[in-house]
């Protein structure tokens, strides 16, 4: 691999095998080092898999390649978030306000078969069980555990992309080599996963084209549905505390909790407590970063440089679109590798900064703020502003979701139409009772038209 076309990447999950497939089609020679092995050839350890929500800054990375087609398959539209009163009450509230404003429900595991698949065909060259323990960069060479062969190999390298999650170690050796801070924030909270099984006939059992959420304030239940029917169901919880994780240690304390808090989810879910207590709690956290490159050695991307909680449905969107940025950079410099790097970093710190702070805030919304009436009035009052001025007001979630404007420029412009739902929705009860005009020139003075 000491060749000035070649680059090894560590890590083949979605972002890591996207990556490899943009630079194969560059002509780069592209091996793939993955710890785990062949997800198309082993079964998947449970209660890891929290099914991703692909959305527009997905889509248009695979369009690129052309990809769709066979990722369409996988995919079931999610139109809203159905929200499930401690009562059992229903209520859908709707993601945007065209009905092309969906996102998508895809198997983690499918996408990345389909990615792997792709890669090898077009040349990639894909080593699993192959776990990376070191980058010498003075001597460009790479050590790796062969986890199969139970033996350690130093392999010569040119330059290495990590896309290798929150433990990353290429992002462990850049910091080494420049001093750079590695700031990781747990959030205090964890995950479980559960599942409810398709019902008869492979009917589901809950509304197939929502996001099902359980918001109970300080936690929640979410569910998203699968192709065979069923869902995957994952409980974010506290790690401490009186209604945590650490309080449910026992089968009938983690049946009481579910009777009193989701009741009506009780009937659906596959072997309750036995799920619970066999599939493990997963962290979460976000992971912020100095560093993304060594000169043009090295470089981070996707969770390696930027893990953020799964509250925005956005963690494989950003990482699809760190492909994207790349493959940009490389159109406007070329073999200009320390230039390529330090612009990717450049363009995506920023955004990645934005996403992480929405999505932190995102979850105080799914777990708490949809019940709110306020909430609920001031959502009705965007889509209203929207409709009349499409070109300058859009709400922060459609802009994340729907567009592709960078995240730091969604998160800017949020704070400020925050601001003007604040003041619009002070004195209303409904839409129909705010300040036009007030409304008007709210808009024209504090938001610039939209450029995407």
């Amino acid at each position: 691999m000491s060749s000035n076309r070649s680059i090894a990447i560590i890590g083949a999950g979605p972002v890591g095998a996207l990556m490899s497939i943009f630079l194969a089609r560059r002509g780069f020679e592209v091996t793939l080092f993955e710890r785990r092995p062949d997800m198309r050839t082993v079964d998947l350890p449970a209660g890891r898999s929290i099914n991703l929500a692909l959305a527009n800054r997905g889509i248009n990375a695979l369009d690129r390649l052309g990809l769709m087609d066979d990722v369409d398959e996988l995919l079931i539209p999610m139109r809203g978030r159905m929200i499930h009163g401690l009562d059992g009450a229903l209520q859908l509230q709707p993601y945007g306000n065209k009905p092309t404003e969906v996102i998508y429900s895809v198997s983690r595991a499918a996408l990345n078969m389909i990615l792997l698949k792709t890669a090898e065909a077009e040349g990639v060259i894909i080593n699993f069980n192959q776990r990376c323990d070191h980058i010498d960069f003075k001597n460009k060479r790479l050590t790796v555990f062969d986890e199969g062969a139970q033996q350690e190999q130093s392999i010569g390298i040119e330059r290495v992309i990590g896309a290798d999650g929150g433990g990353s170690v290429v992002r462990t050796a850049i910091a080494g080599q420049r001093k750079g801070a590695v700031d990781e924030q747990r959030l205090g909270h964890g995950y479980k996963e559960l599942t409810i099984p398709p019902g008869p006939d492979g009917a589901f059992q809950l509304e197939k084209n929502a996001l099902h959420i359980w918001p109970r304030g300080g936690f929640m239940l979410i569910a998203l549905p699968n192709i065979d029917g069923g869902f995957t169901a994952t409980l974010f919880l506290p790690n401490e505390g009186p209604q945590s994780f650490a309080a449910l240690r026992t089968e009938a304390q983690v049946a009481a909790f579910f009777d009193t808090h989701f009741a009506d989810a009780v009937p659906l879910i596959e072997n309750l407590t036995g799920g619970f207590f066999d599939n493990p709690i997963g962290m979460l956290g976000t992971i912020r970063c100095d560093r993304w490159h060594h000169g043009g050695d090295a470089l981070i991307m996707g969770d390696a440089a930027h893990a953020i909680v799964p509250f925005h449905g956005q963690g494989m969107n950003a990482g699809f679109e760190d492909c994207v940025a790349l493959d940009l950079c490389l159109d406007e410099l070329g073999d200009d590798w320390h230039g390529v790097f330090a612009a990717f970093e450049k363009r995506q710190k920023p955004n990645a900064n934005a996403i992480a702070d929405m999505a932190l805030e995102n979850y105080v919304e799914m777990r708490d703020s949809v019940l709110d009436a306020k909430f609920r009035l001031k959502k009705e009052i965007a889509w209203k502003l929207e409709a009349l001025y499409p070109d300058h007001f859009i709400p922060r979630y459609s802009m994340v979701m729907f567009h592709r404007l960078p995240y730091s420029e969604a998160y800017a412009r949020g704070e400020i139409q925050a601001q003007i739902l604040d003041e619009l929705a002070r004195t209303a009860r409904t839409a129909d009772d705010i300040d036009m005009e007030l409304a008007k020139q709210l808009i024209e003075k504090r938001i610039l038209p939209d450029s995407v």
